[in-house]
């Protein structure tokens, strides 16, 4: 992100951190500390990566045996239960451009990404077409994908497959727990948090016209606008998706670390992070942002374009690739008891696994691709995580406790994982 002379110098060290460049830079960081042992709360042993990557390969080869993997990507768990539901939508609905079709991939994209923070162990959805029962991310996706078919954001009736700020806006938690299905025996971890991020969704897009409503009504699709104007020669960075989504989207993450006036979203404090500027001590992660930014490959490929650099973007720090290193020895807690109770998502536990996964899943991906057989043009990190790192993950998970819940229990708002 190129520097802006008319910000002060403590907002250009902070715009620095609005990147994936700077999530694997102070990432890495903290894993060389902690290959030095000089992390407080886990100890890294590289030896056993091997036998981790192993364990990926063994899920790779088991769910993809002709070893064509998509993108990690939102629309995988669109997918749930072998149903092809966005291509049933693309096929019905009136769009007239590719770019029509691409503002309304976006608005699902965005709205159920933003949604996809951890559902809780008890939480469940039933899907009326086809009576089957889901949970956790895949089950969100398709509460969130049945909404919008059923025109829940829009506001305009010959039109419902769309997203519009003023139907954000006034979202409450009471329309998303309908939504949802929630009840008192079928609870969402985070409800009010979630639907005050739809909120802050809504206010960000209203409130900048010139951003998202540069061709329609303001609606978070109109990003694509945005991104398609970066592209050169119809190639699109995978970085620039990620710096539009950080630069036009931080204002609705919750009140968290501010620097220089910039919001710094999904970004902590860790004392051990170095820097020559007032950065020191902080560390991004941006993991829904990055989730988004993998999300928003394809419907820019449908529209016409190449998506390139995709290794520019790191691996997600979330519970299910952060699990899979704790599961299988890679990292080991200091304090075994820290496994028996819940941390708050800042804490500096939180934060050094956080940081662990991202580095370990850009030195995992090499012995993966070498077992594969392939190159790291040919098998991106998009590959690797849903191959992959995270459905070894869940899988690892499940095998070692019975609900599949993650090695490590985060309080979360909603808005994290």
């Amino acid at each position: 992100m190129t520097d802006q002379p008319d910000l002060s110098p403590e907002a250009q060290a902070a715009r620095s951190l609005l990147s994936a460049a700077a999530v694997r830079e102070r990432s890495h960081q903290l894993l060389r500390v902690g290959l030095e042992g000089r992390l407080r709360h886990f100890t890294v042993d590289p030896a056993r990566l091997e036998a981790c990557a192993d364990e990926v390969v063994k899920t790779i080869r088991e769910a993809y045996p002709s070893l064509d993997i998509p993108f990690h990507a939102r629309w995988r768990h669109f997918s749930a239960g072998g149903h092809d539901r966005w291509d049933a939508v693309m096929h019905g609905a009136p769009w007239e451009t590719a770019a029509d079709m691409a503002r309304a991939a976006f608005d699902l994209a965005i709205v159920s990404v933003l949604l996809d923070a951890g559902a809780g162990a008890q939480w469940r959805y039933e899907e009326g077409r086809t009576g089957e029962i889901y949970t956790r991310s895949e089950g969100l996706a398709v509460a969130s994908f049945d909404m919008f078919v059923s025109g829940a954001f829009s506001s305009k009736p010959e039109d419902p497959f769309r997203v519009d700020a003023d139907v954000l806006m006034t979202l409450t938690p009471e329309d998303l727990a309908e939504g949802f299905q929630v009840s008192d025996d079928n609870p969402l971890v985070g409800l009010e948090g979630r639907a005050a991020l739809l909120n802050r969704l809504g206010r960000v897009v209203a409130t900048n016209p010139d951003i998202f409503g540069q061709i329609d009504d303001p609606r978070p699709g109109g990003l694509v606008d945005v991104i398609a104007g970066t592209a050169e020669d119809d190639s699109i960075r995978a970085t620039a998706i990620l710096e539009a989504l950080l630069t036009h989207l931080g204002p609705i993450w919750p009140g968290r670390i501010t620097l220089g006036g910039v919001d710094l979203g999904d970004t902590w404090r860790h004392p051990l992070i170095e820097a020559p500027d007032a950065t020191k001590g902080l560390i991004p992660f941006h993991k829904l942002s990055q989730w988004l930014s993998y999300s928003l490959i394809e419907p820019l490929e449908w529209a016409g374009f190449t998506v390139v650099d995709i290794d520019g973007l790191t691996g997600l720090p979330e519970y299910r690739n952060g699990g899979l290193f704790l599961d299988t020895g890679v990292i080991t807690l200091k304090d075994p008891a820290d496994a028996t109770r819940p941390h708050a998502v800042d804490s500096e536990l939180v934060v050094e696994w956080r940081a662990l996964t991202v580095a370990l899943l850009d030195r995992i991906a090499e012995p993966i691709r070498a077992q594969l057989g392939f190159a790291a043009k040919d098998f991106p990190l998009a590959k690797v995580l849903e191959g992959g790192t995270w459905a070894t993950g869940r899988r690892l998970a499940k095998e070692k406790r019975g609900d599949g819940s993650p090695p490590l229990s985060v309080i979360s708002d909603g808005t994290v994982f």
